[in-house]
């Protein structure tokens, strides 16, 4: 058992995949324990549902940098990112990152048939070439690597007029963000916000207009009483834009996410950053401000693997993530398995 930031975590020595899954603390995993127990008791009631869905929205609202009411639900990434994909006009041209995680380049790139154009640039270029598309599109964080997108280049974009999509999945949760700025702004709670998979979230700017294309009972103005029928009657606000939520998804985010937003993320993201590049600068590696490390060496997957590590293998190496429950004793075990 490990304990941080004031919470225990049941994570084993050598966790370093929270880019792939992580760990909740045993305060998230006792409130889905809760939960599963009272719906295989028959005690459950959907309704009780709704607060776990307020609190875990108010708390990305709190991660991201904006107000609740700018905030849709989901249960992943893809299909909020693609109803702004299917929002965009015909013949749009649209920038991402070479290599960009598919959830967010797919989705533009399924609108070929209406003419809208994908163009991929090397990710240091994409500031300076946002200018001149329409859209950006690309990770805060990126997933194979942890390189990070120039935001203030991005913000000046959108300041003449590109709109900016972002993917917060790899940075909230041990970055703080002030993203209040961007169009869209998608994250997934099963990675570094440390929730169960099945909940998503996306932040909209009010100058951003979407079409609903998945609405249904939860996007109601008053969700319970619009249940049956006709006429459409949505939420004023970014609920319109919600799907019916994952319940226990958000039961576990509900816990996660306020205390996360509650923490002072700049001492999170000195932790997680001081753990990775202190393995960086051991593997000769120059600091890169990232919680996430690939390592491009012959076997290093393997022979991680082997001292009992858990890592993941992206973009042909081994890649390690460092997050508030990780130690010094971690990074030495790493070293260890690969010197």
């Amino acid at each position: 058992m490990r304990t941080a930031f004031g919470q225990q975590f049941d994570v084993p020595d050598g966790y370093l995949n929270t880019a792939s899954i992580g760990t909740p603390s045993m305060a998230v995993a006792e409130a889905v324990e809760r939960a599963v127990r009272e719906w295989r008791t028959g005690a459950g009631h959907a309704e009780e549902f709704d607060e776990p869905v307020a609190l875990a929205r108010r708390g990305f609202a709190e991660l991201v940098g904006v107000e609740a009411d700018r905030v849709a639900i989901g249960a992943a990434v893809s299909p909020l990112i693609g109803m702004v994909a299917a929002s965009v006009p015909d013949g749009s041209r649209v920038l991402v990152a070479a290599g960009e995680f598919t959830s967010v380049s797919f989705p533009f790139a399924a609108q070929a048939g209406r003419g809208v154009t994908v163009t991929e640039a090397p990710l240091d270029e994409i500031g300076a070439r946002a200018a001149d598309f329409d859209v950006v599109a690309v990770s805060v964080v990126q997933s194979a690597d942890g390189r990070i997108a120039d935001l203030e280049a991005l913000r000046c974009a959108r300041a003449s007029g590109t709109r900016v999509v972002l993917d917060v999945t790899q940075a909230a949760g041990w970055m703080p963000l002030e993203l209040g700025w961007a169009d869209a702004v998608a994250g997934a709670a099963y990675k570094w916000l440390l929730s169960p998979r099945g909940a998503a979230w996306m932040a909209v700017h009010p100058e951003l207009e979407l079409v609903p294309h998945a609405a249904g009972w939860y996007a109601g103005a008053d969700p319970w009483s619009s249940v049956y029928g006709l006429p459409l009657r949505l939420a004023a606000d970014a609920r319109s834009l919600d799907t019916s939520p994952v319940w226990f998804g958000h039961v576990g985010a509900a816990v996660a996410l306020p205390w996360l937003a509650g923490l002072d993320l700049e001492a999170v993201r000195s932790h997680c950053v001081g753990l990775a590049d202190s393995f960086r600068a051991a593997m000769g590696l120059e600091p890169a401000g990232s919680a996430i490390v690939t390592v491009q060496r012959r076997g290093a997957l393997g022979r991680l693997a082997e001292a009992g590590l858990v890592v993941a293998g992206r973009a042909g190496g081994a890649r390690l993530s460092f997050h508030l429950y990780n130690t010094d004793a971690d990074v030495t075990a790493a070293l260890d398995a690969l010197r």
